[in-house]
């Protein structure tokens, strides 16, 4: 079975590796050939972005929408939506869900990762069925987590919820590297065994597990993962694409992705990425003590700018 890569290159990509301050400037100039590559999709919008473009960038994100989809009309647009707090950071009106979901379908997007920090679906449910009430992709999500109230139990509960609600996909959603490589096979396999659905696996690299976990849920039976492009990957971003398209090529897992293609998108951002140095993260390799901390990679950089502008950064 083929391997679909999600490329978070456009957003969670720079949200976790530099405090989401890409600018459209640097996005369009090679968005032509990230739309050549055959990506599942490109997560390009959502998550902190929204926030970032108008209180850091004087950005206007719908303009930023309707540009990349414009610039990438061949390969599906992703974003992630924090279900009832739509982008902002307090839950809204049913109304104003399905009004949100109703213009982000018209300015361009096609795949929405809904999610709730509290993996609680009622959460989910609205921005769910508006989703596929304007035709677009579905994708309900289990932020996963560890602790004595997680259990394997609790994450197939989840999903028979979602699906009950209505979903086109399932993400499992690793947002600070904890899933374990044993425990990403078990959970894969155990949804897979129970529902028919198309599942996702979103890792991040923080705690140098993510390439394995990823690989083991393959393995398992995942339809499709997240990565990076290279040159915007790992520490507290994602497993980088070239590596995993490499290690799958000729098996019956193959991407199907042109590795010198991929090498061209990274040469660029591999420029691109000097210009944002000042909001580069500390850390270097990966860093275990996320196991017991649990802060996600696309809230680590953000910490650690805001505690230095308070002159507070030996307090992380």
């Amino acid at each position: 079975m083929t391997i679909a890569i999600t490329d978070v290159v456009l957003r969670d990509a720079h949200q976790s590796l530099f405090a989401t301050r890409l600018r459209l400037d640097d996005m369009l100039p090679i968005a032509a050939q990230l739309d050549d590559v055959g990506y599942g999709s490109l997560e390009c919008w959502g998550g902190a972005t929204f926030d970032a473009c108008i209180r850091f960038l004087g950005e206007d994100p719908w303009l930023r929408l309707r540009e990349l989809k414009k610039a990438m009309p061949k390969t599906p647009l992703q974003m992630l939506l924090r279900g009832q707090n739509l982008l902002g950071y307090r839950h809204y009106a049913d109304d104003v869900v399905e009004r949100f979901v109703e213009r982000a379908v018209k300015n361009g997007m096609d795949v929405f990762r809904v999610f709730d920090a509290m993996n609680d679906p009622r959460n989910m449910k609205a921005a769910l069925q508006a989703v596929r009430s304007h035709g677009a992709h579905a994708q309900g999500t289990l932020s996963y987590t560890t602790s004595p109230a997680h259990t394997l139990q609790t994450w197939l509960d989840l999903t028979e919820q979602l699906l009950e609600t209505g979903v086109d996909s399932i993400a499992i959603k690793d947002m600070s590297g904890i899933l374990t490589p044993m425990a990403a096979y078990e959970l894969v396999s155990e949804i897979k065994k129970r529902f028919e659905v198309r599942l996702h696996l979103h890792c991040h690299a923080t705690t140098g597990m993510a390439e394995m976990a990823l690989l083991k849920a393959i393995e398992a039976g995942v339809d499709g993962v997240d990565t990076a492009i290279s040159s915007m990957s790992a520490t507290y971003g994602h497993p980088a694409t070239e590596a995993l398209v490499a290690t799958l090529a000729g098996t019956e897992h193959d991407t199907g992705l042109d590795i010198l293609k991929l090498e061209n998108i990274a040469a660029y951002f591999r420029e691109v990425r000097k210009k944002y140095h000042a909001f580069e993260g500390q850390l270097k390799g990966c860093d275990s003590r996320i196991l017991v901390a649990q802060v996600p990679g696309g809230m680590l950089t953000n910490l650690e700018g805001q505690l230095k502008q308070q002159n507070a950064a030996d307090k992380l």
